[in-house]
């Protein structure tokens, strides 16, 4: 299962999801292992840190400082990792609205973090992307 590249195909078809909770990004300098029971959404290495998207709720029971409340959308198509244009389209639509987002990808999925106060603004550009490139 490799996923769609077809860039209309994905705009059309993607159905996104708004997923409960709301999210945060935290960071564990180098070295300092995660908090145990800790499961975060998405943990990524760099050489400062690593960087942590976990629930609101766990951040604040493990002590973890935190930033960006977030809510976290789920685009529902199976997108390839080699697909061009995809979230350049996607966060291009939401930047012309002045809305920040942090997207990241899994092998099935790309989801998307925007502002907690602006998640719904944020589904209805979605809904009418995908309603716009159905044609």
């Amino acid at each position: 299962m490799t996923g769609e590249t077809d860039l209309s195909t994905l705009l059309a078809s993607m159905t996104p999801e708004l997923r409960d909770g709301i999210y945060v990004f935290a960071t564990l300098a180098p070295g300092v292992p995660q908090p145990e029971g800790l499961e975060p959404v998405m943990a990524f290495r760099e050489r400062e840190g690593t960087t942590l998207i976990v629930t609101e709720e766990a951040a604040r029971s493990t002590k973890l400082t935190a930033s960006f409340r977030c809510r976290m959308i789920t685009l529902n198509v199976h997108s390839s990792l080699e697909a061009v244009g995809f979230l350049a389209a996607i966060t291009g639509r939401l930047a012309a609205a002045g809305m920040g987002v942090n997207p990241v990808s899994g092998f099935y999925h790309d989801h998307l973090f925007v502002p907690a106060g602006r998640a719904e603004e944020a589904m209805a550009m979605l809904h009418q992307l995908a309603k716009d490139s159905a044609g």
